[in-house]
């Protein structure tokens, strides 16, 4: 059965974001959402280290909770993992502008950061998506700012949650701007290599991509060369674009080609 969130996909991708769609998630859900009323924020209080270390968490529950937890998880480098169309357990009790029923009503965004001083301040790139990422789903449904919630604003009773662990009116600020235009749109990665000296004009690829040039970057990065630009490519795009000083998105956009030439084709050796 294909839940109702489906739309997330297009939304976030229209806003410029960086989406990695999670296997099976048009599907996965507790039961289809109700009227989405806003969204609600959150921390993983995951791993120091990765960029969303706690996916498998998020997708499948924990002992005493099962999953989905939410239905997007947002990497440290600003890439939307789109876990679920349907409700999650995400917020429990609660009450935000008069909406009790969280797991219905919201939508849940979990940020990968531990929630402690480790941990901050938040990478730019991910909180500039988490903005950007709020302020489309809010423009979607008809709402404003106001409908963006904290889960340590929404649970009840008081002082049951801490995340996320910034301020939430600085936080609905910033998403305003963005629902109201007054904030610069994201620089977006080139869908091709734009003109210049020794550029081939090659797509750019990403998590879906099939075909002869995917199997070229397969066999730079070091993963089984199949053409199909799954979740191994793209954790092996990512290392290589973290191994070359390039900002670790997963996606071979004008500059990781760039870094990508540079790299020899593997020779196959004698018959």
């Amino acid at each position: 059965m294909t839940f109702s969130l489906v739309w997330l996909s297009d939304v976030l991708k229209a806003a410029g974001l960086k989406v990695a769609p999670v296997d099976g998630w048009a599907s996965r859900g507790r039961g289809d959402v109700g009227q989405i009323m806003g969204v609600l924020l959150h921390h993983t209080a995951g791993p120091k280290t990765g960029n969303m270390p706690s996916l498998n968490i998020l997708i499948n529950g924990r002992s005493d909770l099962p999953g989905p937890l939410a239905q997007l998880g947002l990497g440290r480098d600003g890439t939307y993992y789109i876990i679920a169309a349907g409700k999650c357990n995400h917020a429990g009790q609660g009450n935000w502008k008069g909406v009790t029923a969280g797991n219905t009503n919201f939508i849940g965004i979990e940020a990968e950061n531990t929630g402690l001083a480790n941990d901050s301040p938040w990478p730019e790139a991910q909180m500039d998506a988490y903005h950007r990422g709020a302020a489309a789903i809010l423009k979607h449904i008809g709402r404003g700012a106001e409908f963006c919630a904290g889960h340590k604003e929404y649970a009840l009773p008081k002082g049951r949650k801490s995340d996320p662990n910034f301020d939430m009116n600085v936080f609905r600020s910033s998403v305003a701007a963005i629902i109201n235009g007054t904030t610069p749109a994201p620089v977006l990665i080139p869908s091709v290599e734009p003109p210049q000296p020794l550029a081939q004009g090659r797509p750019t690829l990403r998590r879906g991509a099939t075909g002869e040039l995917v199997r070229q970057v397969q066999s730079k990065v070091g993963v089984a060369v199949d053409g199909n630009f799954g979740p191994k490519t793209e954790a092996a795009v990512r290392v290589f674009q973290g191994a070359h000083g390039l900002v670790p998105d997963g996606i071979v956009g004008p500059m990781t080609w760039k870094a990508l030439d540079d790299v020899a084709l593997p020779v196959a050796p004698a018959p």
